[in-house]
């Protein structure tokens, strides 16, 4: 029974960290309350998972960076030349559509300044291949992703145009910039 309870109880808390992370994105002013109807539970349900706001937002502060994290493991950033992988990890961070906008308007943040070794190595094998511009730093290139996802979700969110129209554009802008000249 404990083992059925556990698992209802995890349920229950993903169901409001999703909940939270549709709400806020489109509202980062939103009530508890409307984050507890989202996720179809009560108000005491979820302050019973999350006590405060802040409680709830070191939750999505967590979420957020495991899903990121997720994102950069399925763009398996080890295979394929530099730039390809560059390209995948664009995509699978666009991807994560409402946590973007809870880091863009820094209603999240993750953990970890400037470039780890995965994303350095990626960038490394991609001078050795030819798919990447040596002069570009590792920290650029991180900075220049970020930028054009930023700008991507700016253009879905305010222009209303289409995920799919966005996504080609950052991939364009991408592959425009990282290729050597």
């Amino acid at each position: 029974m404990s083992a059925i309870r556990g698992g209802s109880r995890a349920r229950t808390r993903q169901a409001i960290l999703d909940a939270a992370i549709e709400v806020l994105a489109r509202n980062p002013a939103a009530p508890l309350g409307d984050v507890a109807a989202a996720a179809d539970v009560g108000r005491t349900t979820l302050h019973r998972y999350f006590a405060e706001r802040g409680d709830l937002l070191a939750a999505l502060r967590e979420e957020a960076g495991r899903r990121l994290g997720e994102a950069r493991d399925r763009a398996r950033l080890g295979d394929d030349s530099g730039a390809s992988a560059l390209r995948r990890l664009c995509q699978e961070f666009f991807d994560l559509g409402d946590v973007l906008s809870l880091l863009f308007r820094e209603q999240v943040a993750v953990d970890g300044e400037g470039c780890d070794e995965n994303f350095e190595a990626m960038v490394r094998r991609g001078y050795e291949d030819g798919s990447v511009d040596p002069e570009l730093p590792p920290i650029w290139l991180q900075s220049l992703m970020w930028s054009q996802l930023y700008a991507g979700w700016h253009y879905v969110t305010e222009c209303q145009v289409s995920r799919h129209e966005a996504l080609r554009l950052i991939l364009r802008c991408v592959d425009g910039a990282v290729t050597p000249r």
